[in-house]
Parts: structure tokens; C-alpha cells; sequence
């Protein structure tokens, strides 16, 4: 005889935040670590081909550790601060090392840093207040990836060929573009903080 009163199926566990050792997680150390092998590939080698298939690489596992997180169910706090510190280290040392190259002017690179900097000012300022960060506006992640793609469209730009002649203008129309966006994120932010430090503290 069946039971005519079954037990509801479990409900799935709620994703380990605490994992360390997942895909996504691998592939933002992977990003990490290519790192310093694009810059000795770019300065050193001045091999432009393997420094522009490291960007290609680290952009595409930029986007698939966010894809495999969900898709895993992968999702951890380790990750929520590899991800952002590997695209905020790419947007300062392929700047200064494309600036070493001479392929980007130094003042526009210094625009770039400069928001990073000035943004990293605010960490103390929104402690006081007893927040940790500011939430994360969309016109910054499109600004990042502005930036992102920017990067191997330019490096593209400099092989001496047909592809190098239209892949210079392309890169230029996302950095324009990926640049205003940081300067216009970097307002915002800037704004929010501001509101955010006229509040009364919190006890």
C-alpha cells in the first residue's frame, strides 16, 4: 500500500558562499596570473600577437566565470572579489604598459588611473558611515567592458597590415567611448558619496 500522504521533496542547499575551490574561481586566478606574462610578452618580447591572444583569452574567461557561477551554481564570496580586483588590475597595468609602447598618450592613461584613485578615496569616507561600498551602477560594469574591449582592438591596431589599419579607428571608438563613461561613473559615485557622508552616522 502507498503512502497516500508522501514527504515534499527537499528543497535544493543554498550555495556554499565560503567555496574557495570552484571553476569560476579558477578562471579569475587564471586572469590574475596572465597578467604579468602579457606585460613581458608586450615590453620585453614585443610580441604582439601572444600579448593580443592574452586579451583575448582573459577576456573571454572574464566572461565565463560569470556564466559558469550561475550555471554551477558556483557562486562565492572569494569570487565576488577576484573578478572585480583581476578587471580593475587589467585597466591600470594594460594602460601603463600600452603607455610604455607608446600606443596610448600618457595623459589619457592618467585620466584613467586618476579615477581609480580618486574612487579609492572614497573606501574611508563611506566607513565612517557604515557602508562598505556603494552598489554597483550598470553604466560602470559598460564602461569596464568598454575599456576591456578597447585594449586588443588598439593592440590589433598595431600590426602593420590591412587588419591593423581597421582595427586602430575600432579601438579608439571603444576606449572614447569606455573613458567617458568612467569619468561619468566616476561623478556618480562621487555624487553618492557625498549623500551618503550628509546622512547621520549610524550607531
Amino acid at each position: 500500500m502507498t503512502d497516500a500522504h508522501p514527504e515534499p521533496a527537499a528543497a535544493p542547499a543554498p550555495a556554499d558562499g565560503s567555496r574557495i575551490l570552484t571553476v569560476p574561481n579558477a578562471l579569475s586566478v587564471l586572469r590574475l596570473l596572465l597578467i604579468p606574462i602579457f606585460v613581458w610578452l608586450l615590453l620585453v618580447e614585443e610580441a604582439d600577437g601572444w600579448a593580443l591572444t592574452i586579451l583575448f583569452v582573459s577576456g573571454a574567461s572574464d566572461w565565463l566565470d560569470g556564466k559558469l557561477a550561475r550555471l554551477l551554481d558556483q557562486s562565492s564570496r572569494l569570487g565576488e572579489l577576484l573578478d572585480p580586483a583581476a578587471d580593475r588590475l587589467y585597466v591600470v597595468i594594460i594602460p601603463l604598459a600600452f603607455g610604455f609602447r607608446e600606443i596610448l598618450p600618457w595623459w589619457l592613461i592618467g585620466v584613467v588611473i586618476a579615477r581609480d584613485v580618486l574612487l579609492f578615496a572614497t573606501a574611508p569616507l563611506l566607513r565612517s558611515r557604515g557602508h562598505l561600498a556603494l552598489p554597483t551602477l550598470y553604466i560602470g560594469k559598460a564602461a569596464t567592458f568598454a575599456l576591456m574591449s578597447a585594449f586588443p582592438w588598439l593592440l590589433a591596431g598595431q600590426l602593420d597590415s590591412v587588419v591593423g589599419t581597421v582595427c586602430y579607428p575600432i579601438g579608439w571608438a571603444f576606449l572614447i567611448w569606455g573613458v567617458g563613461m568612467y569619468v561619468w561613473t566616476f561623478l556618480l559615485y562621487w555624487y553618492q558619496t557625498i549623500l551618503v557622508v550628509r546622512q547621520p552616522r549610524t550607531v
